[in-house]
């Protein structure tokens, strides 16, 4: 009798141990889950300027006259111009296209007013180049070729520009992220001190898009890169 007395107390002593114990782990646990409740989101940010590693330069005249065959042998020259131009300050044959010239018949806008000229063309060469430096500098030049008698980029500047892009992007992609993945911490970092908290492991992390555009609009060669980072920091105590 004594011993199963023994037992039960034995028993119970273990049954209330067991609960304070299960009990301790249920509050440790949720005050684990409760600290991963509390978390920080903060944006990073990286812009970077670079400069244009390709250009397509569209040099584009206009030329009228009445007897086709004039106009015809009048763009021919004024092309061959444009290319020496071209070659002589190292722009090589491989960079330089020379365009299929277009012909507008005025005479058969049977609406419009009579012109002086029946015909016009316009002509004109297209560079692609990666020497951007080199192309810059005789875009500052085309007046050389204005004293020559050929009107480039006179009023058609909107209709052709000059486009300047960056494709190395590729290249700088992953020291961008690292930098705007560390602004993204430091910021989070200066969140927890200000909160008397503990910037803890990432919850999860997004990486925006990368966008190049011109630095402004009168040096459109020049690009400026830009990425945002969003990231999602644990607060601990």
């Amino acid at each position: 009798m004594e011993a199963k007395k023994g037992n039960i107390v034995y028993l119970g002593a273990a049954f209330v141990l067991g609960m304070l114990i299960l009990g301790g782990s249920l509050v440790l646990m949720v005050n684990n889950l409760k600290s991963y409740d509390r978390c920080v989101t903060v944006k990073g940010l990286c812009e970077k300027e670079v400069m244009a590693d390709k250009v397509i330069w569209p040099i584009v005249y206009k030329q009228a006259g009445n007897n086709l065959g004039e106009l015809y042998n009048r763009v021919k020259e004024m092309n061959g111009v444009i290319v020496s131009f071209l070659k002589d300050a190292g722009v090589s044959d491989g960079e330089i296209t020379t365009n299929a010239p277009s012909i507008l018949d005025t005479q058969t806008n049977l609406y419009g007013e009579r012109k002086e000229y029946r015909y016009i063309v316009t002509a004109g060469v297209t560079v692609c180049s990666e020497q951007v430096p080199l192309i810059v500098k005789l875009q500052t030049e085309q007046a050389k070729l204005y004293e020559k008698g050929i009107p480039v980029g006179m009023g058609e500047n909107w209709s052709y520009p000059t486009v300047y892009s960056f494709t190395g992007l590729n290249d700088i992609k992953p020291t961008m992220i690292e930098e705007a993945t560390i602004n993204a911490r430091q910021a989070a970092e200066k969140f927890a001190k200000d909160s008397n908290s503990k910037l803890g492991k990432i919850k999860n992390a997004t990486q925006g898009q990368f966008s190049v555009s011109d630095r402004d609009s009168n040096t459109p060669y020049i690009k400026n890169v830009r990425v945002v980072t969003n990231v999602v920091y644990y607060l601990k105590d």
